[in-house]
């Protein structure tokens, strides 16, 4: 039997895709793999496999005991880049941050990489390309499934939503990277449409931006509802009770949210970012801007019958990035790495 050890505090901190990415991974393996592999969470025991999810420093230190921890795999959750707009460091301790993040994931024997735009940017910072693998996150349909039309009808009248207004979704932490910004003024630009946000200040007061999030957070235009941090069953259900999802980010990876969107069957609308080419090119409604995004909404309540393509499309990306596809990759990456060990 494989024994592989899980580093993660990931789930310590409610409402950020890296905790969703790190126990849809772990359930998957415990359910499909559970007589191959033995998986243990934060243990310092000996171990064919240590995949490291977060980069707390004790797991760093973890890392010079090479002969206990086998293969060392780093999941690239995100970046130094990837981080501006969403924490608020002093330079100083931002400059120390990002030479330790690149630090750690050099400390790793294999990196894997959610969106493989990033590779040539590891590389770009000194580490070996073939070192690097891609593998997509994907969802669980058990959890995330498209409901049925009585469901979707309860729970909009759960929040009191009238069955022919248009809804629009965005979820994620409130900070400026996911263009929350942008959100509050469509909302603002289209008052009979039901805007939505659900998630929160995973991060407190070192937010970017935090006084000036919390005053909108804390009185926003009469159709925005902010709904605070909530778990996956009610995120589920935001996702079938809205028709659009909207992720108006300015800096991603492969954010979970979307996955999540596609197996809910809900159309999705993003910022057209390079990244998104690369795995869900021509999947979802593409804008570049708020202006842009004003005129999709305007187009759709016009011709609401627009969806019904971008539904489907969302449906077939489900597909392919359905738990089923994605644990055969994860059982033959294991096992690959654990024979070259050996």
């Amino acid at each position: 039997m494989l024994r592989i050890n899980m580093f993660s505090s990931a789930d310590k901190v409610k409402g950020q895709g890296v905790g969703s990415a790190y126990t849809e991974l772990v359930n998957m393996l415990n359910k499909h793999f559970s007589t191959e592999f033995d998986i243990s969470i934060n243990k310092y025991s000996q171990a064919d496999i240590s995949h490291y999810h977060t980069v707390d420093p004790q797991f760093y230190l973890s890392t010079f005991h090479k002969k206990k921890r086998g293969i060392t795999i780093g999941y690239v959750h995100f970046l130094p880049e990837t981080l501006e707009g969403s924490l608020n460091l002093f330079s100083p301790f931002k400059k120390i941050f990002d030479w330790y993040l690149i630090s750690f994931y050099g400390r790793m024997d294999q990196l894997v990489v959610v969106n493989p735009t990033f590779i040539p940017k590891l590389v770009a910072a000194g580490l070996k390309e073939e070192r690097i693998t891609y593998i997509p996150n994907f969802v669980s349909n058990k959890k995330f499934y498209e409901a049925t039309s009585e469901e979707k009808k309860s729970w909009r009248e759960k929040y009191k939503i009238a069955e022919d207004r248009l809804v629009i979704l965005g979820t994620g932490q409130i900070q400026q990277r996911k263009g929350i910004d942008d959100f509050v003024q469509l909302a603002i630009d289209n008052p009979d449409v039901q805007f939505i946000w659900a998630g929160g200040f995973s991060f407190g007061k070192i937010t970017d931006g935090y006084d000036r999030y919390k005053k909108i957070y804390d009185n926003p235009p009469d159709n925005l509802l902010f709904t605070g941090i909530v778990d996956r069953e009610e995120i589920m259900r935001l996702y079938n009770l809205a028709d659009i999802f909207l992720l108006p980010s300015y800096n991603e990876l492969f954010p979970m949210s979307i996955l999540e969107a596609f197996n809910c069957g809900t159309p999705v609308m993003l910022r057209d970012l390079e990244l998104y080419h690369a795995i869900i090119d021509n999947q979802y409604i593409s804008t570049q801007d708020i202006d842009d995004m004003n005129d999709a909404i305007k187009m759709i309540r016009k011709n609401p019958e627009i969806l019904e393509d971008y539904q489907q499309k969302s449906k077939k990306s489900a597909l392919y990035y359905s738990e089923e596809n994605v644990a055969k990759i994860w059982y033959d990456y294991y096992k690959k790495n654990a024979k070259e060990e050996k």
